[in-house]
């Protein structure tokens, strides 16, 4: 079969992916199937495996390819944290960011 014939392409609410996150992000990355996320109908992201991203990454920019390789090194060296400990700081970045806007009024 050829691959193009494999390529899966589903559409789904932002609200459904964030429930099912772990499902599409391992469907995403073991199967290779792509995820176009719809907030009111309306596509706003995509969901793809990181192989496939770092590929695209490096076709788009050539000069990524030295981002992603220093990237996975640290990552093997054990310089990374879990997920769990980077959302807080991340959601109090997006915070402060808002009010900031709110006081240029």
């Amino acid at each position: 079969m050829p691959e193009s014939a494999r390529i899966m392409v589903h559409r789904l609410p932002i609200t459904k992916a964030r429930i099912n996150l772990g499902a599409v992000a391992k469907r995403a990355h073991l199967a290779g199937d792509y995820f176009i996320l719809e907030k009111d109908g309306i596509p706003i992201a995509g969901i793809m495996g990181a192989d496939e991203m770092e590929d695209y990454l490096e076709r788009r920019d050539p000069k990524i390819r030295a981002f992603i390789r220093k990237s996975h090194e640290e990552f093997l060296a054990g310089n990374h944290r879990p997920a769990e400990d980077l959302l807080p700081e991340l959601r109090g970045q997006r915070k402060r960011r808002v009010s900031r806007r709110g006081h240029k009024g």
